[in-house]
């Protein structure tokens, strides 16, 4: 007889993207930066001495929240707009203990990250989903139908996983009027949007005191393994988040450092997502003429629906056989589709060659 409660032995938890077992295979599953993190921030964690690790660490991580303030100053923010957190997922789950009693619903619009409804489960509030439109976009009456369910807390994936579209900032400035709870914005992806289209939603934050931005450095940064995130609110949203919900100490001495290192050194990590996005086009052209239908992405991923000859579970695993981890999702209206992390020109060439084979 076992001691979990019911509803943790009934639920099914998060399934991780496959990981590698040799050095020789590529990992094209779980949306790294294939690029190094910047040497500052190795130097960073070299630099912590040993009295550091004896000591608890800055409990809020004050010295990080005050540069990624300074990062995002532009709209006003300041230190009590943000909240440092163990990984963007973190801040999910501090989100649902803060703003979502038991037994109160939590939407999301599907397709979207498959830890949301296992969170949500987790805490005993049943999930509320509506279906994106075709090209993954937010339906025009989201919010009303949120409401109308009584979802208190609404997870909005931007740019969107798994299809990469980008929701422009004046859509989720119309939802957050709109809807009677929080908005969390889960923008694990915003560094590799095209520059160009000057999307930038933490002017929401002023503008909306439901709206919720979460950021990490486990994709733009390239420090997945340091699990490091944060998350920026008015402050009637972050305090309670800062002072009750959070774990004491939620983030470790060598994290804080790296974490800070990173975001001082923005522009080493802005070359990367720049060449993120030059390779993202190349994928995306290449899939194409192998007879992919590849959804526009502003992620470090594509979605791309194989060729209809094909079955995209056995497509995934004849890729495995070559050395290529790729990700499959058995859902309705991806059934059809992998999605692939933008790797390398080298990783890229590879995959394609790969596909070739198995295509013909």
């Amino acid at each position: 007889m076992g001691y979990e409660r019911a509803r943790i032995a009934a639920m099914q938890g998060y399934v991780p993207g496959k990981q590698p077992t040799s050095p020789d295979v590529i990992k094209l599953n779980t949306n790294e930066n294939p690029y190094p993190p910047s040497p500052a921030v190795m130097h960073a964690i070299h630099a912590v001495l040993p009295e550091a690790l004896r000591k608890y660490p800055s409990p809020a991580a004050d010295g990080f929240r005050a540069v990624a303030a300074k990062v995002h100053d532009a709209h006003g923010l300041a230190l009590d707009n943000v909240v440092a957190v163990n990984g963007g997922d973190e801040l999910l789950r501090m989100a649902i203990a803060t703003f979502v009693e038991p037994g109160q619903r939590i939407g999301t619009v599907e397709p979207s990250y498959s830890l949301y409804p296992v969170l949500a489960e987790a805490h005993g509030s049943p999930v509320f989903s509506i279906d994106a439109q075709d090209d993954f976009s937010l339906p025009g009456d989201t919010a009303e139908r949120m409401n109308a369910a009584g979802v208190k807390l609404l997870f909005i994936v931007c740019p969107h996983a798994p299809s990469g579209q980008l929701t422009k900032v004046a859509e989720l400035s119309r939802v957050a009027s709109a809807f009677k709870g929080v908005v969390l914005v889960d923008e694990a992806y915003i560094d590799f949007v095209d520059p160009a289209l000057g999307h930038d939603a933490t002017e929401l934050v002023k503008k909306h005191d439901n709206v919720l931005l979460l950021r990490t450095l486990s994709k733009g940064y390239s420090l997945a393994g340091l699990r490091f995130g944060y998350g920026l609110g008015a402050e009637s949203l972050i305090a309670p988040m800062l002072w009750k919900t959070r774990d004491s100490y939620n983030v470790d001495a060598l994290a804080q450092a790296a974490a800070t290192a990173a975001l001082e050194n923005r522009a080493y990590a802005q070359a990367s997502w720049e060449r993120v996005r030059s390779e993202r086009v190349r994928l995306r052209d290449a899939l194409a003429a192998l007879g992919f239908r590849v959804h526009p992405s502003q992620s470090n991923f594509v979605l791309a629906h194989v060729p209809a000859r094909k079955n995209a579970r056995a497509l995934r695993d004849q890729l495995e056989q070559h050395g290529l981890l790729v990700r499959y999702f058995d859902a309705p209206r991806i059934d059809d589709a992998l999605r692939i992390t933008v790797g390398t020109e080298a990783q890229n060439d590879r995959l394609v060659a790969a596909l070739q084979t198995l295509l013909t």
